[in-house]
């Protein structure tokens, strides 16, 4: 059985052994004092001397080290069966022990942890120059390597999600790449306020690409891209597209997909792509840019979002799909299945994000996830991924550890 622990500091004091170096160099060097340089993973880079510092200005200004474990990587589980983490919740460590318990105690073997969330802020310290800008408020997650080696000592595999297209602080910070309104001519926002970058970015696909790579280099075993779509919701014949302009939507993510594909399988990274449940269904882009053999074809694994309160009434003969949870999810997983087998793929490269929150009639609970588990194993899949935006799970659904 995993068990946690609770992590030691990153952060440790090197004085004793600087004290040491310094000693010897005053001795050799005949110095008053000297200046330490330190930086992250080399405790001590330089050694230089000085005739303006004192011995006391030399320790008061020698930083602490933050001692990293090394990063390692967990194989990917044949069938993963994993819980989302906000940013704001691993940040918040009482909050956060409330998933790790889940983890540790069910069958959970992989955690999705956000990378970057559509408000464009960066859940991590990073030391990449060409993503600083990124750093803005909002929820840090501190020592992230450290809970990703933690994770790891317990067999537990890491997700990290990237939130692309939506991104409210990118926008704000290179307008020119934004989605614009045609009647304002100010950036666009949807129907919650947020507002989008154009997807023929380059920029935008650079900076995704160059995100993703220093994340697993932190020590994430697969990264996921939600978000990877036009906009589905709000004044959409208001929206200009500075870069995109009138190319088709689906020539426009295609190539930001194989752009994405060909920048991760060089790189050696695992990837996963989320699409709206009604990709494996329809036989068309949705006209948000997500047709699901495309998307198959460039990503690892593919995760459509099949919560039964996001089809409309009458899908599938129902006059509530949310009311009929086992029904919705082995019907268009057992589709999507199907589609993904005429296409040649493995329907395994599949892995349904199942509700576990309640929107309307009825109350989501341990019968309506249980339900929604057994249907993806009756439409012959192995994998799925539990999504509750508040982290609180019905944990009673799954089968102990």
């Amino acid at each position: 059985m995993r068990r946690f622990s609770h992590a030691s500091s990153q952060k440790e004091h090197v004085v004793g052994g600087i004290f040491l170096i310094a000693s010897i160099a005053f001795f050799y060097a005949g110095a008053t004092s000297v200046i330490l340089s330190v930086t992250r993973n080399a405790p001590i880079k330089n050694l230089l001397l000085s005739s303006n510092a004192t011995s006391t200005e030399l320790f008061e200004t020698i930083p602490e080290v933050e001692m990293y474990p090394p990063v390692t990587h967990v194989q990917t589980p044949a069938a993963v069966k994993a819980a989302y983490m906000s940013a704001c919740v691993a940040s918040t460590p009482s909050l956060r022990d409330k998933v790790i318990h889940l983890i540790n105690t069910t069958e959970i073997n992989s955690l999705v942890l956000d990378i970057k969330d559509s408000t464009g802020v960066v859940s991590y310290k990073t030391d990449n120059p060409s993503l600083q800008t990124t750093l803005s408020e909002g929820c840090r997650i501190s020592h992230l390597r450290e809970l990703i080696a933690t994770l790891h000592k317990n067999n537990v595999y890491v997700i990290g999600r990237i939130a692309v297209f939506q991104d409210a602080f990118r926008a704000e910070q290179q307008p020119d790449i934004a989605i614009k309104s045609k009647t304002s001519g100010r950036v666009w926002e949807d129907s919650a306020g947020k507002a989008w970058i154009d997807p023929s970015s380059a920029d935008m696909w650079e900076y995704t690409a160059a995100l993703a790579k220093d994340a697993y280099s932190q020590g994430f075993d697969e990264i996921n891209f939600d978000y990877i779509r036009f906009p589905s919701d709000g004044k959409l014949q208001d929206m200009v597209f500075p870069i995109s302009g009138n190319t088709p939507k689906e020539a426009v993510t295609k190539s930001f997909f194989e752009y994405l594909s060909n920048e991760m399988r060089t790189a050696g990274i695992t990837t996963s792509a989320d699409v709206f449940g009604m990709t494996t269904t329809s036989e068309d882009d949705l006209n948000i840019g997500q047709e699901l053999a495309i998307v198959l074809q460039n990503f690892d694994y593919v995760a459509p979002m099949v919560y039964p309160s996001h089809y409309p009434k009458g899908f599938g003969g129902w006059a509530n799909p949310n009311a009929h949870p086992y029904d919705v999810i082995y019907f268009v997983m057992k589709a999507g299945a199907d589609r993904a087998i005429a296409g040649g793929t493995s329907p395994l490269k599949l892995r349904p994000w199942l509700q576990d929150f309640t929107l309307g009639a009825p109350t989501y609970g341990k019968k309506e996830v249980e339900d929604q588990i057994r249907a993806t194993y009756d439409a012959g899949l192995t994998s799925w991924m539990l999504w509750d935006p508040s982290n609180k799970y019905a944990g009673g659904a799954l089968l102990p550890e």
